[in-house]
């Protein structure tokens, strides 16, 4: 078989022609699905209130069913529609519609979040403040398979698909979340993640309207058409910038903690010690290390810290938080009953034991409090963050080879269930929840991988 032969086989398969319903039709179709009043501004404002419920309960079956429902899709492909065709008109009446319907969703779901009684940011509603380019990559695709859907026969289950791929009632109801709420960073990650949603559906469907060849409309002049045409794309481009940075971020963070693994198991590991978790200060520019079992020597330690450079650490310093008998709980109970029979043994010196007395029950309550409250927030932490899998609180002490002064503070050690991992961003909204319910003078969060 000759390349010309391959070729024209190939094209047949995926030549969308064949299955292209009528143009006009499909032109009346989309134009009619532009508009917002009556039943569709209804149907919208319950969609809102749906998804809003869903968000506050962190049901992704009830954001699902809002989704599905939702006429946002309408408008959207409208305005690719028009820029596809040159319909100047269409893209008015798109774009204005699209305005009216984005303003009434954001009101209604910041009216909702003002009156409902769960002010908690869960999980489904964390998850649409901070877009990436993946985002980016879904919005055109989905939008690509929904204008092949509605301009060819056998559209089947592909626009329910794309309602629910693209995702553009949750930001919305995000954003008003954040505006509920006073998040300005809530409501701007929202309402840039559903412009992305917006522009490159839009986009998809210009590019799937000009490849199926829809009639298009002359400009009065070529200057405008090139005018447009430039607007288009720097739209396309100034929409895609930050979410390209936030990728490039989460890249380099994913390279940064493999080399942190990478170190750990290269320079640290020995018989005996199992490495807890690991934790990065890029503040003070420490490597915390958890570690149980067989002590590290502070030379194995110095060692290692002089390899660090070699994994992409330079500046930072390595940490080695292990041996906790001498904070344990049990000690303190010891020392207790030993003080309590001592009072009653020496009386002439019972000021002096009632003040130490006291000073290890503070001590005491100091850690059964830990435990308590370790106890009541792991429904909270289930709820707000399903990706953990175990959880646990205790007070360390941190010894320095510098100075003979102690550091102590409250370690929360986490570990995600399997496939599983907190992005920096949720890192960051873990810490500020922890450090708000414990209520600690100091507090380090250690991920056990």
């Amino acid at each position: 078989m000759t390349i010309a032969e391959l070729t024209k086989r190939t094209g047949y398969y995926f030549n969308l022609m064949h299955d292209k319903e009528d143009e006009r039709e499909i032109v009346e179709q989309i134009s009619s699905g532009v508009s917002f009043r009556g039943a569709q501004l209804w149907v919208l404002i319950f969609a809102i209130f749906i998804a809003s419920l869903g968000l506050n309960v962190n049901s992704t079956a009830v954001i699902i069913g809002a989704m599905l429902i939702s006429p946002l899709m309408g408008p959207i492909i409208g305005m690719g529609l028009a820029v596809g065709t040159n319909d100047l008109d269409l893209l008015r009446r798109a774009a204005k519609n699209f305005g009216v319907a984005t303003l009434i969703s954001v009101l209604t779901a910041t009216v909702y979040f003002l009156i409902t009684p769960l002010g908690e940011a869960q999980s489904e509603l964390l998850a649409r403040t901070s877009p990436t380019l993946y985002d980016v990559l879904i919005a055109f695709c989905g939008g690509a398979a929904g204008i092949i859907a509605l301009c060819t026969r056998g559209k089947g289950n592909v626009i329910p698909g794309v309602a629910i791929a693209t995702a553009l009632m949750p930001p919305l109801c995000t954003a008003g979340f954040g505006l509920a709420t006073g998040h300005l960073m809530y409501f701007l990650g929202a309402f840039y993640l559903f412009f992305i949603n917006t522009v490159f559906i839009a986009l998809a469907t210009y590019c799937g309207v000009r490849l199926m060849h829809f009639h298009r409309r002359e400009f009065l002049s070529p200057e405008k058409a090139r005018k447009a045409h430039r607007y288009l794309m720097i739209i396309i481009v100034l929409t895609m910038l930050p979410a390209a940075y936030m990728t490039v971020r989460i890249v380099q963070q994913h390279v940064f903690d493999s080399n942190v693994r990478h170190f750990i198991k290269a320079e640290l590991s020995q018989r005996g010690t199992q490495i807890i978790s690991d934790n990065i200060d890029n503040d003070s520019l420490k490597l915390r290390i958890v570690a149980v079992g067989r002590e590290i020597t502070e030379a194995k330690r110095l060692e290692a810290e002089r390899h660090m450079a070699g994994y992409g650490l330079e500046g930072y310093r390595l940490r080695i938080i292990q041996g906790t008998q001498s904070d344990s709980l049990l000690t303190l109970n010891e020392q207790l009953s030993h003080l309590n029979t001592s009072y009653e043994q020496e009386r002439r010196q019972q000021a002096g034991l009632s003040a130490e007395n006291a000073l290890l029950s503070e001590q005491l309550s100091r850690y059964t409090r830990i435990d308590q409250l370790a106890a009541d927030l792991r429904p909270e932490m289930a709820t707000l963050f399903p990706q953990v899998s175990h959880f646990s609180l205790s007070h360390v002490k941190e010894f320095s080879r510098d100075s003979a002064a102690t550091c102590s503070y409250v370690a929360a050690i986490i570990r995600c269930s399997e496939g599983s991992k907190l992005s920096k961003v949720d890192a960051q909204k873990l810490n500020d929840w922890l450090q708000k319910r414990i209520k600690a003078d100091s507090l380090v969060i250690v991920n056990k991988d």
